[in-house]
C-alpha cells in the first residue's frame, strides 16, 4: 500500500514525465526548459511573473547554488498552482500560498520517490550530509527534510500496525 501525499504523487508524476528520475538530474535550467518557463537572475528577491501564458521565474543571483535550487522549487509551485498578483490578495491567502509553496519546495527539492530508493545511513549526521550532497540543498534544509521523511514513514508504519489489529 502506498502512503504518499498528493504533492508527493504530483512531483513524482511531473518529474517522471520530464524524465527526471535521479537526484543528479534535478537542475533548474533543465526543469525550466522542459516546462517552458523562462528563468532570469537579478539582484532582487526571487519571484514569479506571468505575462500572458508565459511564466518567468526571477531568481536572486546573490544566492548560493543550494539556495537558488530551493528558491526555484518554491517559485515553481507558484507557476504550477497559483495565478494573479499577490499585491491584490488578502493577507491570509498570501500566507496560504506561501505555506503551500514552502511545502512543495521541500518535496520538489528532495522528492520522496527518490529518497525511497536511497539506502540512508543509520547515523543522522551522515544521512543529512548524504541528502545535502545528493540533492544540492543546505544542511538545515536536509535536516528538516530527513526529519519529515522519517516521521512520515513512522506514521505509516503505525497506521499499518493499527490496521492489522482490526
Amino acid at each position: 500500500m502506498s502512503y504518499t501525499t498528493y504533492t508527493e504523487d504530483f512531483i513524482e508524476s511531473l518529474y517522471t514525465k520530464l524524465e527526471i528520475l535521479l537526484p543528479h538530474q534535478l537542475d533548474v535550467n533543465e526543469i525550466a526548459y522542459k516546462l517552458g518557463i523562462l528563468v532570469y537572475f537579478w539582484d532582487n528577491p526571487s519571484q514569479v511573473l506571468f505575462l500572458g501564458d508565459q511564466a518567468y521565474i526571477f531568481l536572486d543571483q546573490n544566492l548560493s547554488p543550494k539556495q537558488l535550487w530551493q528558491d526555484f522549487c518554491h517559485e515553481l509551485c507558484h507557476v504550477l498552482f497559483h495565478s494573479g498578483s499577490q499585491e491584490k490578495m488578502p493577507y491570509s491567502w498570501i500566507e496560504y500560498q506561501e505555506w503551500k509553496a514552502n511545502n512543495f519546495m521541500v518535496q520538489a527539492c528532495v522528492p520522496t520517490f527518490m529518497l525511497n530508493k536511497i539506502n540512508l545511513p543509520e547515523s543522522e549526521d551522515k544521512a543529512i550530509q548524504l541528502i545535502q550532497e545528493l540533492f544540492n540543498v543546505e544542511w538545515d534544509f536536509a535536516y528538516k527534510r530527513l526529519a519529515q521523511y522519517k516521521n512520515n514513514r513512522f506514521m505509516h508504519e503505525l497506521d499499518a500496525k493499527a490496521a492489522k489489529m482490526y
